[in-house]
């Protein structure tokens, strides 16, 4: 049997049955945004609101296909409130060539005031008409008004609208399995779920949770020695592995103006209380300054480093890789599937972010994707993720995400997930060590990153990004894999030891 989802044009294609159906996704919160000063340097957006009124369904059942059903209906209300901004616009006309008359009545009034015996017969019809044309500007001002404010109400709502699903991506909460790396190693004999990471970095000595519960509560951590050397050696592995493709380095800021994050689809919703994003504490006499956030991932400000910019399509792909700390307040509800490096406040990650030409489209719709396509970016970027990971010695699976998991701005989005022994009560060991999206237009619209055409028509380039690397997931996932409880050391992968002096092993450290 196989079940049904939509492509974007509305039309049904078949999809395999899901292959598994272990995991849980949780609804999304659509209460309002955490509220942020916008100042008048942000970007403002050009979201295509002519293509929401045209497709109103479309945007409906997207909403609801990714568990944004408060937002479901935000598509009609575009069109109610559209037809109220036109009928305002109709009355506006009329009332704009009634003030043109009259000017003209008056202009023409001026002229005979000049004359005394005409001059006293107009007198109280010129100042019947200027009468008339004070209550008529401050009618056409209220007028203004309302169009301002529908305008911004469209506005908000179109922006908070999440991207259309790519028609790759399955409808509903589970993923499909399109792939796999290192599967051979599915018959190498691996001590099942008797130590974790934890067990084992701490008697390593490369762990320190103890210390860090003193210094910064739960879901912080120490790297101690090798433990710190390893993330080190990870992080240039990754820099090479991308630098080798001709990805640019950047060394990206940690703190955004708010702004630019809810621009490229990161916007914090609150669930149960939970805080998401660690806001900026302003002073008093700051309060009306831009609200800034610590970074959740380096995909924001390599994003906004674009904001307000011009791309010339020549330069296009621009393919930068960022090596940065990243924060995140919803480390999770405390137990033992989270414990250890699997779920922290604040970790390394090496990510991908590119601005792609736009995929082709119309006439060009069957052509095979050029080297500069957005398309051809993404699978770039998986082919790095897939070449890093297997270099490591580690098994994974690569699933194509339902439309439930994808973040606002993904129209399409893979993760990798690594084999953990120590998790096989927990999706049956499996976790997520990467991911990647592709974004089409959402992102550029939202920081107004514009391109040039060849025929010098504006557009806006798409975007794409993926991790490289996120050092905790990895690092544990190399603890648990590579351990060797007869020795009771740990192999550190071959592509990883120039960068730790040579060294082969992790042994306990006194």
């Amino acid at each position: 049997m196989r079940a049904m989802r939509r492509s974007l044009t509305g039309r049904p294609i078949c999809q395999p049955q899901h292959l598994f159906s272990n995991r849980t996704t949780l609804p999304i919160s659509c209460s309002a945004r955490r509220p942020y000063t916008r100042p008048a340097f942000a970007p403002k957006p050009q979201i295509d609101i002519k293509h929401i009124r045209q497709n109103p369904g479309l945007y409906e059942q997207n909403c609801i296909d990714r568990n944004y059903a408060a937002h479901s209906k935000s598509s009609w209300r575009i069109i109610e409130l559209h037809e109220q901004w036109l009928a305002l616009q109709q009355s506006s006309r009329q009332l704009r060539e009634r003030n043109n008359r009259y000017r003209a009545h008056l202009s023409r009034t001026a002229s005979l005031m000049k004359d005394d015996t005409e001059g006293k017969k107009a007198v109280p019809v010129r100042e019947g008409m200027i009468s008339d044309a004070k209550a008529l500007k401050i009618e056409l001002s209220a007028i203004d008004a309302q169009e301002t404010q529908l305008q911004e109400e469209i506005e908000g709502l179109a922006q908070d609208l999440p991207n259309l699903s790519s028609t790759f991506t399955p409808v509903g909460t589970e993923p499909e399995v399109v792939g796999s790396i290192n599967e051979h190693l599915a018959d190498t004999k691996v001590a099942q779920g008797r130590y974790s990471h934890v067990d084992i970095g701490q008697e390593l000595g490369i762990l320190d949770f103890s210390g860090s519960a003193q210094t910064s509560g739960w879901g912080w951590y120490f790297l101690v020695g090798d433990g710190a050397m390893l993330e080190q050696a990870l992080v240039q592995y990754a820099l090479s592995a991308t630098r080798r493709r001709g990805w640019k380095a950047v060394a990206p800021p940690s703190m955004v103006y708010s702004h630019i994050g809810s621009a490229c689809g990161f916007q914090p919703r609150d669930q149960n209380g939970e805080q998401q994003v660690y806001a900026i504490e302003q002073s008093e006499k700051d309060k009306a300054k831009p609200q800034l956030a610590l970074t959740g991932t380096a995909e924001i400000p390599l994003a906004g480093m674009k904001a307000n910019q011009t791309l010339d399509s020549s330069e296009l792909p621009l393919k930068t890789v960022g090596v940065s700390r990243c924060y995140r307040a919803e480390a999770g509800a405390r137990g033992a599937n989270t414990r250890g490096l699997y779920r922290v406040h604040e970790f390394t990650k090496v990510e991908m972010f590119a601005w792609t030409l736009p995929d082709s489209g119309g006439e060009d719709h069957f052509t095979s994707p050029t080297a500069s396509s957005s398309e051809a970016i993404f699978e770039e970027m998986l082919s790095i993720q897939k070449e890093i990971l297997e270099a490591l010695g580690l098994r994974c699976r690569i699933l194509e995400m339902p439309t439930t998991d994808l973040g606002a701005s993904a129209t399409r989005k893979i993760d990798i997930e690594a084999f953990f022994p120590s998790r096989q009560l927990k999706d049956e060991g499996w976790g997520e060590v990467t991911s990647t999206s592709m974004c089409t237009d959402y992102q550029s619209r939202r920081l107004l990153t514009r391109m040039t055409s060849k025929a010098g028509k504006p557009m806006f380039p798409y975007t794409s990004n993926g991790t490289a690397l996120a050092v905790p997931r990895v690092l544990a996932a190399i603890l648990e894999n590579h351990w060797n409880e007869e020795e009771r050391t740990v192999t550190i992968p071959e592509v990883l030891r120039p960068f730790m002096g040579g060294q082969e092993k992790i042994q306990a450290q006194h």
